[in-house]
C-alpha cells in the first residue's frame, strides 16, 4: 500500500500555522482534491469551517487541536501522525439545513453541523411561534433566543443554554430555549431527527431577530425552517477511545 496522501489546513493562529509548517515538512502536503485524508489544525471553529469547505470531497477530516476547547479535535503530536491516521476511528454526522426568510423577502439557505440558533437583535425579547412538522406546538415563546442542535453540536451552544447532551447516533435533535421569559420554565424539547422545525418571528420590526448557522448569520428574519440534511455526510476521524460518543458521555461526568 502506498503512502497516505495528506492535505493540511490551518487556522490563522500562530500555533496552527507553525504546526502546518512542521507537519508539511515531515509528511508532505498535497492539494485537497488529491488527499486521502485532510488534517485540520486549529480549534473547533476552524474544524467546522474545514468540514463545510470540504464537504464535496470524499476524504475524511482528522483534527488536531491548536486552538482552545478542541472538542472535535485530537491531541497535537507531530511525529506519529501516519500511525494515528491508520488507527483512527470514523464518525459520520449529518448537518442541519437552515432556510431563512427575511423581512425584505430574500431567502437564505445554509448548513449547520452544530446548531441553528435564533437570537434577539434588539433591546426587547424575541417572540417566536414554533411549528413542528406542520403542527403548531407553541403559540408564543418570549425569549432571548432558541436553537436546534445536532448530537454532535449538543455540547456546544446548546449545552451552555442548559440543553441536553445527545448521544451520537440517537437520531434526535434538541430544541432549546435561551433565557425563556414565557413560558418561564420551558427549557425545550427533544425531537426526532426527521422533524421539520419552523420558527415564525412575531412582530419582527419591533422585535428583530437574527438567525445563525455555525457562525454564519442572517439578520431581520421573518421565519426560519430547520431540518436534518441526510444527503450531506461529514466524515470525522478520532483517535481510538476518544471518539464523539466517548466525549459526549465523559462531558456529563466532568
Amino acid at each position: 500500500m502506498g503512502r497516505t496522501k495528506i492535505a493540511f489546513t490551518a487556522s490563522s493562529a500562530p500555533l496552527a500555522m507553525e504546526a502546518h509548517r512542521d507537519l508539511a515538512a515531515l509528511h508532505g502536503d498535497v492539494p485537497l482534491i488529491e488527499a486521502d485524508v485532510i488534517v485540520a489544525l486549529g480549534g473547533d471553529g476552524f474544524m467546522l469551517q474545514t468540514l463545510h469547505a470540504t464537504q464535496h470531497l470524499t476524504a475524511p477530516v482528522y483534527g488536531m487541536n491548536r486552538g482552545t476547547v478542541g472538542f472535535l479535535m485530537n491531541e497535537y503530536h507531530a511525529d506519529d501522525l501516519p500511525d494515528r491516521l491508520a488507527e483512527a476511528q470514523e464518525e459520520v454526522i449529518n448537518p442541519l439545513t437552515m432556510t431563512a426568510l427575511c423581512v425584505d423577502g430574500t431567502m437564505h439557505e445554509m448548513l449547520a453541523i452544530n446548531e441553528v440558533s435564533l437570537l434577539r437583535a434588539g433591546p426587547q425579547a424575541a417572540k417566536l411561534r414554533i411549528t413542528v412538522d406542520g403542527k403548531l406546538r407553541m403559540k408564543e415563546l418570549v425569549c432571548d433566543g432558541a436553537l436546534v442542535a445536532t448530537p454532535a453540536g449538543s455540547t456546544a451552544y446548546n449545552y451552555s443554554a442548559h440543553g441536553p447532551i445527545l448521544p451520537i447516533g440517537s437520531d434526535v435533535l434538541a430544541l432549546t430555549a435561551m433565557s425563556a421569559f414565557r413560558p418561564r420554565r420551558w427549557r425545550g424539547a427533544l425531537l426526532p431527527k426527521s422533524a421539520i422545525v419552523r420558527f415564525d418571528v412575531i412582530h419582527p420590526a419591533k422585535r428583530p431577530v437574527m438567525a445563525d448557522a455555525d457562525g454564519k448569520s442572517v439578520r431581520d428574519v421573518a421565519s426560519v425552517e430547520i431540518r436534518s440534511e441526510p444527503a450531506v455526510s461529514h466524515r470525522i476521524l478520532f483517535d481510538p477511545g476518544h471518539g464523539l460518543e466517548e466525549r459526549l458521555i465523559n462531558e456529563q461526568f466532568t
